[in-house]
């Protein structure tokens, strides 16, 4: 500045140029503050007196305006670096309050992608050390005691400690922006912390509802599909054992394959009862090897009996083999021809038809019945629900679903205006190379 005025000094009054070191005053308060802008104003007036008013390299005046006009000079150095240091200041923290928003911003979306909170604290808490302007935090729910060498801040919405922010001790935080920031930060928190409450409440109560239901859709059946097939054995075995009914032979023949009939089918319904408890529980463990469908299918076909003939298989010869535990395999073939036989027309045939893919083999069970419209077909697969007929327990398609599941495969219903049509995938066994000697 000083160069500016010795070279306007011919042109302009010297008085006028004092203004000049104003110029040099801003840069150093929007920079540094109104301190050195202080120090500044009063060197640059020094300065100029020094170097250019008379008389010259000495801080006397001849004339009482030069003082006067000094004294201006300064007062203004002074007001605009207040101004300018001020307006630093509203920038600084404007820039800052972006910065919190931006923070709580990205806070509140990972915590509304329902991700669990205790995943997403690392990222909170990097987050929250860069608004604080320290090089790292820790962040813990509740109120938790520091590690040697850390420092403890509290993330309390109201009086409820939500969470702990651990910074070094050594670390200098701006009060302002904690006071600022971490409650809202606390605010979020609490928000999921409850939302996470809520939806644990809310799961517990479905699955007490869900509970509830399937004990009363149990005791339904164990009214009918139990008490039924007792009371036929129990009056089959009064009949037998009345002293003074007299049978013939075909009679007593007649009772006695009923209560055989019926004995089986509540050995069945029982049976049914235990492998479903077994699935819920998650205690089925398979054990799962190498076959080949034709021979799973034909363990199917001799657990249906005399049904089996109606059955029409289409498994090809070069069919790979599937890696599963053939028992449960059985079952779930077992239960979906069982299930496409009782809602066919009588005499009519059940196709089973294998298709080998990439990855899994398809085994689709179809039959010429009614099926079922789209909106119904995944209700198939839920215990205790009976097609229109209403026979059987309703447990043998969940049952199936449940083994399939077990053994890494799947069970759905496909539409198919023809009738019913289940589809069974199961991988395929994994071809292993052969070790070198």
């Amino acid at each position: 500045m000083s160069g500016a005025v010795a070279l306007l000094k011919p042109h302009v009054p010297v008085l006028s140029l004092g203004a000049l070191y104003v110029l040099a005053v801003l840069p150093v308060a929007i920079v540094w503050g109104t301190a050195l802008a202080a120090v500044v104003s009063v060197a640059s007036m020094l300065t100029f007196n020094w170097l250019f008013l008379p008389p010259a390299h000495s801080f006397h005046l001849r004339e009482s305006q030069n003082w006067l006009a000094l004294a201006v000079y300064l007062v203004i150095a002074f007001v605009v670096s207040a101004l300018a240091a001020r307006a630093r200041v509203r920038r600084e923290d404007a820039e800052q309050r972006r910065i919190e928003a931006h923070a709580l911003a990205e806070a509140a979306l990972d915590l509304l992608r329902g991700r669990r909170l205790e995943d997403e604290l690392g990222r909170l808490a990097a987050l929250t050390a860069g608004v604080l302007g320290v090089e790292q935090g820790r962040l813990a729910l509740g109120e938790q005691p520091p590690q040697p060498g850390e420092r403890a801040l509290h993330v309390a919405a109201g009086l409820r400690c939500v969470a702990t922010l651990f910074v070094d001790e050594e670390a200098a935080v701006d009060d302002a922006v904690r006071r600022r920031f971490l409650p809202s930060l606390a605010a979020l928190l609490a928000v999921d912390v409850e939302r996470s409450r809520l939806q644990g409440e809310a799961l517990e109560a479905e699955a007490l509802r869900r509970s509830d239901a399937i004990k009363t859709a149990l005791l339904r059946a164990v009214s009918h599909d139990l008490r039924s097939p007792l009371t036929a054995i129990l009056a089959s075995a009064d009949a037998l054992a009345s002293p003074g009914l007299t049978l013939a032979a075909e009679d007593r023949l007649g009772l006695v394959e009923t209560i055989r009939g019926e004995a089986t089918r509540l050995d069945r319904v029982v049976e049914q009862l235990l492998d479903l408890s077994r699935l819920e529980a998650g205690a089925v463990e398979p054990h799962r090897e190498l076959w080949h469908v034709d021979e799973l299918v034909g363990q199917a076909l001799v657990g249906l009996g005399a049904e089996a003939r109606r059955v029409w298989l289409e498994i090809g010869s070069e069919t790979p083999p599937v890696e599963a535990d053939a028992a449960q395999v059985e079952r779930v073939l077992v239960n979906l021809l069982e299930n496409a036989l009782r809602y066919s027309p009588a005499g009519s045939r059940v196709l089973l038809r294998a298709e080998p893919g990439a990855t899994e083999l398809r085994i689709h069970v179809v039959d010429s019945g009614s099926g079922l419209p789209d909106e119904q077909r995944e209700a198939l697969f839920q215990p205790f629900r009976r097609g229109t007929a209403g026979h059987g327990s309703g447990l043998g398609l969940a049952i199936a679903r449940g083994f399939a599941e077990a053994n890494g495969g799947r069970l759905w219903a496909q539409d198919d205006p023809a009738g019913g049509h289940l589809v069974l995938s199961l991988p395929l066994a994994v071809r292993r190379a052969p070790v070198s000697a």
